[in-house]
C-alpha cells in the first residue's frame, strides 16, 4: 500500500495509527501541504479532492480517511478498532465523531488559511477560533470518559479502539495550538495511555519523513 499524507495532517495522523495498530505496512508519500503540492495535477490525479490522506492498494484507491479507516476495520478485522457489542460501537463512533465531525473539519488547515488569507483574521484570533471548537468537542468527550466507570486506560475497554485513533492526533493539535488541556484530565490520561504503545509512538508528526 502506499500512503499519501502530510506529517503534520490530523487526519493523516489518525489514518497512520489505524494502519499501525493492524499491523500493516505502507510506503510513505509525502505531499507537501506548505508548499501546496496537493494542488497540482499530480495529485488531483490520484484524490480529486486535492486533499490529504489517500491510500493507493494496487488499482483501488481510497480517500476520506473515515471511510479508509472502515475500510480497514471491514477487510482487515483482527485486531479490531470496534467492540463487539452493537451499542458498545455507536458509543465508540461517537466519541470518534465528535473529533470527525465536530472539531476538526472547522479545525483544519484550509479552514485556517482561509481565516487567515480571506477574512484577515491574526494569528491570535486563529487561535481563539482553534481553542473554542475543541474546547467544545473536548468538554463533551471529557464528560463521556469520565461517566463510564468500567473503562480501562483507553477511550473504551482495555485496548485502543476507533475513538483513540481519532481523539490522539487532535491532542497532538491542541498541544500546537497551546490549548491548556488541564480542564481535560481523562483524556489527557488516555493520550499518554496510547503514547506508551509502539502503534501511536511511530504514527507522531515529528516521526515522519517529511517533518
Amino acid at each position: 500500500m502506499k500512503l499519501y499524507n502530510f506529517f503534520r495532517s490530523g487526519t493523516s495522523h489518525r489514518l497512520r495509527i489505524a494502519l499501525n495498530l493492524k499491523g500493516i505496512d505502507y510506503d510513505y508519500v509525502a505531499v507537501d501541504l506548505r508548499t501546496e503540492e496537493h494542488l497540482g495535477a499530480a495529485f488531483k490525479a490520484i484524490n480529486p479532492q486535492q486533499l490529504v490522506p489517500a491510500l493507493v492498494d494496487g488499482d483501488l484507491t481510497l480517500i476520506q480517511s473515515s471511510a479508509i479507516i472502515e475500510w480497514l476495520e471491514e477487510r482487515f478485522p483482527s485486531p479490531p478498532l470496534l467492540p463487539s457489542k452493537l451499542e458498545d460501537r455507536a458509543r465508540v463512533r461517537a466519541m470518534a465523531a465528535i473529533v470527525g465531525c465536530d472539531i476538526h473539519p472547522i479545525n483544519n488547515r484550509r479552514v485556517l488559511e482561509y481565516l487567515r488569507k480571506q477574512l484577515g483574521c491574526d494569528e491570535a484570533a486563529v487561535k481563539i477560533w482553534c481553542r473554542t471548537w475543541v474546547s467544545a468537542g473536548f468538554e463533551a468527550m471529557e464528560d463521556m470518559l469520565a461517566a463510564d466507570s468500567g473503562r480501562g486506560e483507553f477511550c473504551f475497554g482495555n485496548a485502543p479502539s476507533l475513538a483513540d485513533v481519532y481523539l490522539v492526533p487532535q491532542v497532538e493539535s491542541a498541544r500546537r495550538f497551546e490549548i491548556d488541556l488541564s480542564p481535560f484530565p481523562h483524556i489527557v490520561a488516555v493520550d499518554r495511555a496510547c503514547a506508551r504503545l509502539d502503534a501511536f509512538v511511530r504514527a507522531v508528526p515529528s516521526a515522519q519523513l517529511d517533518a
